[in-house]
């Protein structure tokens, strides 16, 4: 069986990731939770089943994977439908979740994922208005040619597929900060939220206790909440 290794499901984005992952996987896996630093670096404790003491990480026999893309990858070699099966297709699946991957910095520092939260923090940087901006548009623009003519599902290319999961934290991270996308965005915003894995996540996130500091709107933004 797997062994999915993941944080916080309060903040930890990557996380989600790894485990929308492995749910779209269809195979069966075993979570184990584990402490984060609350810093922003990698808890030292963590290299015993993680090369670099990030998360998620997972555990395939002695097969070692340590990335969400490279995670996503790795399953989809070994489970059919978690990508769109028309190559072109696939091709812009992948590449926009790989942008994901890479990208956002702005969007990353500024909008930290804390599900349990809702805050305004505007006015938002120009970086984080660029950010917002450009995922919007991925969304509208790949609604527009694959979503829409999929005629099902209401996600990016129809069916709910690893690309969503990429963007899932994003959903997240946009209803916390009261980000409203334009177009088709909001609904698609909307069905992420409301997916089933996705809502198994969020149950888990809301009984949790924990508190890590580092990732908390109204500690971040003490000053401008205050203001």
């Amino acid at each position: 069986m797997y062994e999915l290794y993941i944080g916080n499901k309060n903040y930890s984005s990557w996380s989600l990731r790894g485990f929308l992952a492995m749910k779209l996987s269809g195979a069966p896996f075993a979570e184990r939770m584990v402490s984060l630093s609350g810093t922003g670096e990698p808890n030292p404790g963590n290299r015993s089943f993680s090369p670099t003491g990030r998360v998620p990480c997972l555990h395939d026999g002695a097969t070692v994977v340590w990335d969400s893309l490279a995670i996503a990858e790795y399953l989809a070699e070994r489970h059919a439908g978690m990508w769109p099966a028309d190559p072109a297709t696939r091709a812009w699946a992948r590449s926009v979740a790989a942008e994901m991957h890479s990208g956002f910095s702005a969007l990353r520092n500024e909008m930290t994922m804390c599900i349990r939260e809702r805050v305004d923090v505007r006015p938002w940087s120009e970086g984080l208005v660029r950010d917002i901006d450009r995922m919007t548009v991925i969304w509208n623009e790949t609604l527009k040619r694959f979503g829409a003519a999929s005629g099902e599902g209401g996600f990016l290319f129809g069916k709910f597929c690893a690309a969503d999961a990429f963007f899932a934290p994003v959903a997240f991270r946009f209803r916390t900060f009261g980000v409203e996308p334009a177009g088709a965005a909001a609904t698609y915003m909307k069905n992420v939220l409301a997916h089933p894995y996705v809502q198994e996540w969020e149950r888990a996130a809301l009984a949790e206790t924990e508190i890590v500091e580092a990732d908390e709107p109204r500690i971040i933004y003490r000053d401008k909440i205050r203001t």
